[in-house]
């Protein structure tokens, strides 16, 4: 028993649909459809179903990058999932994503479409299709993969943990706020540590492991993560963090990348589909 709530947890717990928060209306413990609704298909082999989250701008920022090397094949077009509409729960998406969870990819490129879903899948599989952002040599090759593997398995702590009980949670409770402030904290630091001896994840090499940590970490100290969570955080006293992040925050590519499939904040900064590069004229980064 929480003393504290006076909470007992029933012997088997029950799903009660009507719980609170932020994303009670969309969350559940069941997968598969809601509905039928088939995907959108536009005129580029690679078709994007996302949203511009932490998750789903990590791949319109390698994506970008990419046609920012003059890549051809790297062109792409971005549809609008609206998770809080549950677009996710639509049969089409469940085909291409079982999880129904942004990001997810088709690559019509082949003989077959490749379906890829997960952040972490897709930046390998872009970086592996187009031989970029991705060492090929040892131990650097592993070390790339030791940095976007860490990002995949700590961000749950800062986005479901921290970011949940801080910004979304009906209610402000004292001990997940305190509990998952100090293991971002200590990820920041962990981060902060390595950044100390090298100019990006991998030494000198800007690679997808960069892409995966900014749009959560990045942003957090850009100030712009979870309302004044920066502040909260003091994200300010992470020197290298903040080196770190203002170099890749002042690349064109990361700038149109975190434009793509936004819908909140300024509309002149929001694009909610992106099928060409002339989208983006007229666009204000974020």
């Amino acid at each position: 028993m929480d003393e504290t709530s006076g909470y007992v947890p029933p012997k088997v717990w029950t799903w009660e649909k009507e719980n609170g928060g932020h994303f009670a209306s969309i969350n559940r413990p069941i997968a598969g459809p809601t509905h039928d609704k088939d995907l959108p298909v536009g005129k580029h082999p690679l078709q994007l179903y996302s949203k511009g989250t932490p998750n789903g701008v990590k791949v319109t920022i390698m994506l970008e990058e990419l046609l920012a090397k003059g890549i051809e094949g790297a062109e792409y077009d971005a549809w609008m999932i609206e998770i809080g509409d549950g677009d996710q729960f639509g049969s089409g998406f469940v085909d291409v994503n079982p999880n129904s969870k942004i990001p997810a990819m088709v690559d019509r490129s082949g003989s077959e479409p490749v379906r890829v879903f997960e952040s972490g899948s897709i930046l390998f599989y872009l970086a592996e299709k187009f031989g970029e952002f991705l060492p090929t040599a040892q131990p650097a090759r592993t070390e790339c993969m030791n940095w976007l593997f860490w990002q995949m398995g700590s961000a749950p702590y800062l986005g479901g943990g921290f970011g949940h009980f801080y910004n979304y949670a009906p209610e402000k409770w004292e001990y997940p706020i305190n509990r998952f402030s100090m293991e971002v904290k200590r990820q920041l630091d962990v981060l902060d540590r390595h950044l100390a001896d090298n100019k990006f994840m991998v030494g000198d090499d800007y690679t997808i492991a960069d892409m995966a940590i900014f749009p959560w970490y990045g942003v957090l100290c850009l100030g712009q993560q979870y309302g004044d969570a920066g502040t909260f955080l003091d994200v300010k006293s992470y020197k290298n963090m903040q080196r770190w992040t203002a170099e890749i925050a002042a690349r064109e590519p990361v700038k149109r990348g975190r434009m793509v499939n936004r819908s909140k904040g300024d509309p002149n900064s929001e694009l909610a589909e992106r099928h060409d590069a002339s989208d983006f004229d007229g666009k204000t980064p974020v």
